[in-house]
């Protein structure tokens, strides 16, 4: 009886101990990985997460800039981090669903290791070239690759990330040739490009956005189907030379899997509050990301699962499975 008591007890204990956690949650500062340098589209929208969820809670929320190996370093750092809601993931595509099929020893399980918190925001690419380049649209661009032969030389930001991928995207739609200069991030390939250093990349609308209405790069196109609405001259790809052209990237909060429940519906509340202002709507569509329809934490776990296999296939084709 007394054993019997005691299980009783620790199960009563245990059920209250949920509430409390997410009631006290969070005491002290938390940090939010971003696996890239600061500057692009993932910083800037971790950012702006940042300090709304500092406003509503009441602690700080930091950023922690972990670039490297394409998103692997910050990704696996992350995943391995203690499952207590203090460090949390701003995570795009590459990282949760590309990397899966691109990388040959992926020392981490996005359908397994994470949990999804928020869906923040769709982010379609640019492809831009520096301005004495003498090319102004993709036709020009493929012209321009296969009268001068050799490979063209693409500013990407490591194996699998959309900078890469859509160039691979291209280079098997076009049958153009392609060779890759990595770089740590958005913003310091964006210099390169700017500086004539590399002629050509895909980036992120946010960074890519103020070098071309500065004049200091070409835009050609867009990556998506839809054009952003800041940049309505430019031109979806598929309209632009390249049917069937379509890739955007995304951009999801996560935490480590094992996270206790009370704290992830707590960040996932707080989030969706967020993510529902008009103020940050327009702030996302500012920085060239569109804002995306909230989804429940579980309806967010079948969408990285989906996404896992959608961009696999995508690798696959491109003939870089388990290149990396």
């Amino acid at each position: 009886m007394q054993w019997l008591k005691c299980l009783v007890v620790g199960a009563l204990a245990m059920i209250a101990f949920g509430p409390a956690q997410a009631q006290d949650y969070p005491a002290r500062t938390v940090t939010i990985v971003v696996p890239f340098t600061p500057g692009g589209a993932t910083d800037i929208l971790a950012r702006m997460l940042a300090q709304r969820l500092e406003q509503r809670l009441g602690r700080p929320f930091v950023i922690e800039n972990k670039a490297g190996a394409g998103s692997v370093i910050g990704a696996s750092y992350v995943a391995k981090a203690a499952p207590d809601g203090y460090t949390l993931l701003m995570a795009p595509s590459g990282p949760m669903a590309v990397n899966v099929t691109m990388v040959k020893n992926l020392p981490y399980d996005p359908a397994a290791d994470f949990i999804p918190l928020a869906l923040v925001a769709g982010t379609p690419f640019m492809l831009v070239v520096n301005p004495s380049l003498p090319v102004n649209s993709v036709a020009d661009l493929i012209k321009y690759q296969k009268d001068r032969g050799g490979p063209l030389p693409f500013a990407t930001v490591g194996p699998g990330i959309p900078h890469h991928l859509f160039a691979e995207m291209l280079k098997n739609m076009t049958g153009i040739e392609t060779s890759y200069v990595p770089y740590r991030g958005s913003t310091p390939a964006l210099s390169d490009v700017v500086a004539g250093h590399v002629p050509v990349m895909f980036c992120d609308v946010g960074p890519a956005g103020p070098m071309v209405a500065a004049g200091k790069v070409r835009a050609l196109g867009i990556s998506s189907k839809t054009r952003v609405p800041a940049f309505q001259n430019v031109p979806p790809l598929h309209e632009a030379g390249v049917p069937g052209f379509d890739a955007a990237s995304w951009q999801m909060l996560v935490a480590p899997s094992k996270t206790p429940r009370p704290i992830v519906d707590k960040l996932h509340a707080e989030l969706k509050a967020i993510l529902a202002m008009p103020e940050i709507a327009e702030h996302i569509s500012k920085n060239g990301m569109v804002p995306l329809e909230g989804r429940p934490v579980e309806g967010l776990h079948d969408f990285v699962k989906s996404e896992i296999a959608r961009w696999g296939k995508v690798v696959r084709e491109a003939g870089i499975a388990g290149s990396q």
